[in-house]
């Protein structure tokens, strides 16, 4: 693994693509991302950053990390060009999920686009923030 340049959280609806889904194929492309910011954090992505995975709409929860394996690529779905998708690949399960919930009860995570940016697909996470996530995770 190169070193992290930066941390991500990708927000997926499990029954659409989840954790166990990225598993299974070993290698997942990350496309369909249709909000301008969202995709900004895509392009913005390099080879070994690292991404929270989590699922949105039904668990509401981040279950797992992966790592961003290749990047700046165009989204297979979109013929305007205006699109961008990036591959990754699972790192590891979190030992306990971390809940959304947990995540509005703690003062220190008030901050993340997680939070302030509800709807986005993809946010940026600050290496602080990711370190207390997986402090959480932990129990």
């Amino acid at each position: 693994m190169t070193q992290v340049k930066s941390y991500w959280l990708m927000k997926s609806e499990p029954d659409a693509y989840s954790w166990d889904d990225l598993v299974a194929e070993g290698e997942g492309t990350w496309d369909g991302v249709r909000n301008y910011r969202a995709r900004n954090n895509l392009r913005a992505m390099q080879p070994g950053d690292l991404a929270f995975f989590y699922h949105s709409n039904i668990g509401l929860e981040i279950v797992g990390i992966a790592e961003i394996t290749q990047s700046g690529l165009p989204d297979p779905g979109d013929d305007t060009g205006r699109w961008s998708a990036v591959k990754l690949k699972p790192v590891r399960k979190l030992k306990r999920p971390v809940t959304l919930k947990q995540i509005k009860a703690d003062a220190f995570l008030a901050g993340t686009e997680l939070i302030t940016m509800f709807r986005l697909s993809v946010c940026a996470v600050t290496e602080a923030e990711w370190n207390h996530i997986l402090a959480l995770s932990e129990g």
